[in-house]
Formats: C-alpha cells, structure tokens, sequence
C-alpha cells in the first residue's frame, strides 16, 4: 500500500484521534496546532510516534500533504486552509475521515440545541437494549479514535454543523435533526440559511433505506429540507399534532407509530427528562430505538431511568431553601430560553460570557414572567444589560463563578432558584463551559 502523508490541522481530540486512526491504517500523521497542545495529547502523539507542533504551522509541508484533516474550531476562511483549497488539497473532518475505516452502522443526531442530551439518551436506549453501541463526535472519544480502537456494531454520534461542513461521502444509517435555531453565524457569514442548511448535510448522503427523523414543529428544519433534499425516509416527530407516521403526544401519552398495526405507548409523566424541549429529544430517541425494532419494554425502561448529561439544567443542590441549577452548557439564546421556560420558580439568573451575535428579544417576556433578578457574569456585560434594564429592577455584575454565585445567594429567597444559563460561550472567564459549571458547582456546594 501506498504511503500517503496526511496533515492534521488542531491538536484537539479530534485531530489526536485522526493521527491515530491514520497511524493504525499505515499513513503518516503530522499534527500541527497554531495554539498550544495539551499535555495529555502530547503524550499520546509521542507515545504512537506521532511527529506534532505546536505554536505554528510549517505552511510548505502543510501544503505538500495529500490531504489535510481540519480540526471542527477552524475556519475555512483561515489563510493556510484557503491556499489548501486553492491548491486544490482535500479538506476534510475527522468524521469524514474515520467514517472511510468505520465498519458499524451509524445514528447521526444534529441540531441546534439538545444533541448532547439526544446522543447519550440514545446511546444509553442501545445499551440497554443490549446493543453493542459506541459514543463519540462532539462527547467523549473522538470518533476516529474509537474506530481505531473499538469494535462496536453502532455508533450514535453527535454532530456539529462545523463536523458536518467537513464530510463529502459520510452517511448515517439514521439521521436525527432536532430543530434549527439561530447559532456560529459568524461562520456562515452571517446567514442563517446557509448554518440551516449545514445542518442538512447529515442526510445529504443518505440511501433510500436509510432514515431521516426530524421535528416537524420546526418551520426552520422543514424549509432547510426544501432546499437540501435527502433519499431518506421521513420519519417526522411533534408535540403539537398527530402524525401517521412518527411520534406524538396524545391526551399526555408518548405515542410512536411505524406502522399501523405497531404502536409504542408511553406516559409522559414516566419520561426521566421533563419539559417541553426534552420530550422532542425523547421522541427522536425513542423513533431511533423503535426504527431497529428493539424490545418496547427496554426502551421504556431506559427512557424513564436516564440521568441527564452535566451541566445542563442539573440540580447542584439546595441551599437554605434555594435551588442551584447548573445549566452551563447553555451557551446560546435558544438553550436558555429552554432551561427558563422549564423552571417552575421565581430565579435570579446567572447569564453572560462571550456572546456570539444573540439576539435577546427572544427571552424578554419569559424573563419579564420568571426573573427577579440578574447576574451578568462575563467582561462586558453592557449588551445584556442593555437589552433588560427597564424590565428587570436588580441586575449587578460578577467577574468569577463565586461572586455570581455569592451574590445571587444574596438575593435569592427559600423557594427560588438559582439559574446559571449562560447563553454565551465561556472563554472570556473560564477554560470552557465544563471549566464554568464545576466553578459554579464548587461555589454552591462551599456555602
């Protein structure tokens, strides 16, 4: 076999994973990172006899490689990809990369808001049901590591628009497409049909018996699928109408029908995650699980003992009669509307960070209904402040997780909680959203 030299731009657990997968299928892996590699990734790339940089990229070897593997956080606009492009070099992701080795069937779930809580639902339904399923994309393991390493008959994978901007020949045995809502439009020059339709390509691929799940409720999801067409079946799911095919609610019953004679029937009152927007990522999870025919007393057994991911709207503790909800991940508009609208208390909200174009609107009469009180937690906060100071009579500042959380405290009576449901992303102040919510937990848990 000819050896080919394949670049890896990123140093992250996606381009770790690459060079890896790459290594095992005898091609010649060099990872650059223009940033600085952790020590974790260091060590496995010189374990495996990886060459890696980082602090810079050597453009001419760059540029001499076959193909490059672009980690998901970099732009095509960037100069090195562009003059790749121009060279005419195949650009991919590492989705698209591992997908050439994989050899187990695949679940793609993307979406604006609630994949991570979808994949991990899904994956959980899968294992319970005594499939042997892997995790990766955008949780845990990169997928390229884990075809490198794992024998798995299913992988549920959780997908970015950044992953799937990457993919030319990926394809998803069952793709799952949440809703669409406004997000990164800064890379997607700030048009959201093109980051809608970025969404789509996860059934841009798809074969005739492949399936296509999506949200019929969202206008945003069906226009996206006017303009992208897939091969797929439709497999539609709704909390509004009911539907002859799909999933839907009627007289507070999960209820999916493949086929006419096949129901499976479920109480949404035994459904483990609760509120309006878990219910559509229960119902995506549920159609997958009934789409491989596994056993309807598994699934629901599973969809009623799942444990919902860290750091969205999680339950840290209650503190002289306050509630602390951890809902870091939220770092768009959309995802905090959903954790607003889910919690049934009087909040001191704990919002801010480095925002990414939001358009606050959208949360005013839900934070006129439900918010007391305001902590911006980030270095400028004057955007938040604007869009809510004649609405809501406290809103103070904070600079680190134990003043926001030390001063909603303060605030905060017995029988309100307390809302760390950012809607921006975190580097301003923290490493990342995980590095902000286990800041915020260790605060509450030392009062």
């Amino acid at each position: 076999m000819k050896i080919r030299a394949i670049s890896v731009l990123g140093g992250g657990e996606s381009g770790v994973g690459a060079a890896l997968l790459a290594k095992k299928e005898g091609l010649v892996p060099f990872v650059s990172d223009s940033g600085k590699i952790k020590d974790k990734y260091k060590k496995v790339l010189e374990q495996n006899e990886i060459e890696w940089e980082e602090g810079k990229h050597s453009v001419e070897r760059i540029l001499n490689a076959e193909e490059v593997i672009k980690s998901p956080g970099i732009s095509d606009e960037v100069p090195l990809v562009q003059q790749l492009l121009a060279k005419g070099t195949s650009v991919i992701s590492e989705i698209e990369f591992a997908f050439r080795y994989c050899k187990a069937k695949i679940i793609g779930i993307t979406g604006s808001n609630g994949k991570t809580t979808t994949t991990l639902l899904l994956h959980h339904v899968l294992v319970n049901c005594g499939v042997k399923a892997g995790v990766a994309g955008n949780v845990g393991k990169s997928f390229a590591e884990q075809v490198a390493t794992n024998d798995f008959d299913w992988y549920v994978l959780e997908l970015s628009s950044f992953q799937l901007d990457g993919i030319k020949e990926f394809r998803a045995d069952i793709a799952i497409l949440l809703n669409i809502t406004p997000d990164h439009l800064d890379r997607y020059k700030n048009t959201f049909e093109l980051y809608a339709d970025a969404k789509m390509r996860i059934a841009m691929n798809a074969k005739p018996r492949d399936k296509f799940i999506y949200c019929e409720d969202d206008e945003s999801v069906k226009s996206a699928m006017q303009r992208t067409k897939t091969n797929a079946e439709l497999i539609p799911f709704s909390i509004k109408k009911e539907l002859p095919k799909g999933a839907y609610i009627d007289h507070e019953q999960l209820i999916i029908k493949l086929t006419t004679n096949n129901q499976f029937i479920m109480s949404i009152h035994d459904l483990a995650l609760q509120g309006k927007h878990n219910l559509y990522n229960t119902m995506a999870s549920g159609i997958a699980g009934r789409v491989l025919d596994l056993r309807k007393e598994l699934i629901r057994d599973s969809l009623s003992d799942f444990q919902n991911v860290e750091h969205r709207l999680e339950t840290v503790g209650t503190i002289h009669g306050i509630e602390f909800i951890n809902d870091s991940k939220a770092t768009n508009v959309n995802s905090t509307w959903y954790a607003l609208e889910s919690v049934n208390k009087d909040l001191v909200w704990i919002v801010g960070g480095v925002d990414k174009g939001n358009d606050y609107d959208q949360l005013l009469e839900l934070v006129k209904d439900k918010v007391k009180a305001i902590i911006c937690l980030g270095t400028d906060n004057s955007k938040i402040i604007e869009a809510f100071r004649d609405h809501i009579q406290i809103i103070e500042e904070a600079h680190s997780a134990a003043e926001a959380v030390k001063k909603a405290y303060e605030i905060g009576q017995s029988g309100d909680a307390v809302l760390l449901s950012p809607a921006c992303a975190s580097f301003d102040l923290f490493e990342n959203y995980e590095d902000r919510g286990h800041q915020f937990k260790q605060v509450v848990k030392s009062l």
